[in-house]
């Protein structure tokens, strides 16, 4: 038997990058729909305009890439 696995990954300038069995839910706990079986990525410059999900805006303003170091 296998057991299924959630995998995160940050990346380095973008994203969290989150694979596998997850439940996503808001500040309220009501469920956030996400396409089941299939990777996608959260928000984690604070700019994109369908926050929780990542819209790319990383890539056209300027904002701390080192976080992901820290």
């Amino acid at each position: 038997m296998s057991e299924a696995n959630t995998k995160i990954t940050v990346s380095k300038t973008g994203s969290y990058k989150i694979e596998g069995p997850v439940t996503l839910v808001d500040h309220d706990g009501n469920p956030i729909e996400t396409r089941e079986g299939k990777p996608f990525f959260l928000c984690r410059c604070g700019l994109s305009a369908n926050k929780p999900f990542c819209d790319g805006s990383h890539n056209r303003h300027e904002w701390d890439h080192g976080l992901a170091e820290r």
